[in-house]
C-alpha cells in the first residue's frame, strides 16, 4: 500500500474541498459540533457562548489528541491564541502536516471526517458556524449561494484569526454588549469565509447610503433601551426593514460607529454619569449596566478610559 502524500496545508486549494466532500456524511448522521469537540478533546470548554441565529464560540484548553473527528452539523473554524504546535490531519487518502500558531486558521467543513494527531496540550478558539448562516449572509450581501468551505489546517489568515480572537474576548462581561458584538463578528467572519475560504473569491458590494432618519431614530431608541432583548442585531435590522448585513453597513454609514461600538459608547457614558453624579457603588453600577461582575465591568471601563472606575470617580468628584 502506498503511503499518503504529506503536504503543507498553507497552500491548499479547491481540490482539498473536493477530497473532503468525498468523505462527508448525510445530515442525519452529523453531530452537534460542541458535542463532538467535547468528545474528541475529552474536556469541557473554559468559556462558551451561543446564538441561535449565528452559531457558537468556545475557548478550549485541551490535552494531546489522537482521534477521529466524526461528521459534524456545523462548520468548525478555529485559531490559536499562543504558542506553536504541530498538527497532523488525515482525510481519506490525503494528509496534512502544519503548525498551529497565532494568526493561523484551521477549518473542518460540516459533514467531513478526519483523523487528528496533536501531541501536546494547547489552547484553541473555535467557531461553530451553521451552513444556513453562510447562506443567510451570502443572500443578504446579494452574493451567489455559498459552496463548501475549503479544508484548512494551520492556514495563515490574520484577518480571520483576529476576528475569532475578538469574538473570544466577548465571552463574559455585559450580556447585551457581548451578544451584539458576537452577532456582528459572526456575520463578519461569515463574509470573510465566503471571500477567502469558499473556493472562489467573492467581493461584497460597496456601501450605498445610511439609514433613513426615522429608522436611525428607532434603532437608537432600541439601543438606549434597558431591555437586552431590544438590542439583538436581528431585532434592530427587522425594525429598520433591512437584513442584518445591510443594517450594520447603513448604521455605520449614518453614525460612524457599528451598532456594538455605539452601544458600548452609550454604556460608558451611563457609567460615567452614575460614577460622577451618584453615590452608587461600583458593584451597583456594574449590575445596573448588565455586567456579569464588577471585575468584568472594571476591565471594560479600563480598556476604554485607561482608568479603573474607582480611579475615574476620584478624579472627577
Amino acid at each position: 500500500m502506498s503511503k499518503p502524500i504529506l503536504r503543507d496545508s498553507s497552500h491548499e486549494d479547491p481540490s482539498a474541498a473536493s477530497e473532503a466532500r468525498q468523505h462527508q456524511s448525510p445530515d442525519a448522521d452529523r453531530r452537534p459540533a460542541d458535542v463532538e469537540m467535547a468528545r474528541v478533546l475529552r474536556t469541557a470548554p473554559l468559556r462558551m457562548a451561543s446564538d441561535p441565529s449565528s452559531g457558537a464560540i468556545a475557548y478550549w484548553k485541551h490535552e494531546p489528541v489522537h482521534d477521529v473527528v466524526e461528521p459534524m452539523a456545523d462548520h468548525v473554524i478555529m485559531t490559536y491564541p499562543a504558542g506553536s504546535q504541530r498538527l497532523e490531519r488525515r482525510t481519506g487518502r490525503s494528509a496534512a502536516i502544519a503548525t498551529a500558531r497565532p494568526g493561523g486558521v484551521t477549518i473542518i467543513p460540516a459533514g467531513s471526517t478526519s483523523r487528528w494527531d496533536i501531541h501536546k496540550p494547547m489552547h484553541v478558539v473555535q467557531l461553530y458556524l451553521p451552513h444556513r448562516t453562510l447562506e443567510r449572509v451570502a443572500g443578504e450581501a446579494d452574493l451567489a449561494a455559498p459552496g463548501d468551505l475549503l479544508e484548512r489546517t494551520g492556514h495563515t489568515d490574520l484577518i480571520t484569526s483576529r476576528l475569532l480572537m475578538s469574538a473570544a474576548d466577548a465571552l463574559e462581561g455585559s450580556a447585551a454588549l457581548d451578544a451584539l458584538f458576537r452577532q456582528q463578528l459572526t456575520d463578519l467572519l461569515a463574509n470573510r469565509l465566503l471571500a477567502a475560504h469558499a473556493g472562489s473569491p467573492i467581493v461584497s458590494p460597496p456601501v450605498v447610503g445610511g439609514l433613513a432618519p426615522m429608522a436611525l431614530l428607532r434603532a437608537i431608541e432600541r439601543l438606549r433601551s434597558d431591555s437586552d432583548a431590544d438590542v439583538s442585531l436581528a431585532t434592530l435590522a427587522a425594525d429598520a426593514g433591512l437584513s442584518r448585513f445591510h443594517f450594520c453597513r447603513a448604521f455605520k454609514e449614518s453614525t460612524g460607529l457599528s451598532p456594538h461600538a455605539w452601544l458600548r459608547q452609550h454604556r460608558l457614558e451611563q457609567a460615567m454619569n452614575m460614577l460622577r453624579d451618584t453615590d452608587a457603588s461600583v458593584v451597583s453600577v456594574a449590575a445596573a449596566l448588565g455586567y456579569a461582575s464588577q471585575t468584568a465591568f472594571a476591565a471594560a471601563f479600563r480598556r476604554l478610559t485607561g482608568e479603573t472606575p474607582s480611579d475615574w470617580r476620584r478624579r472627577f468628584r
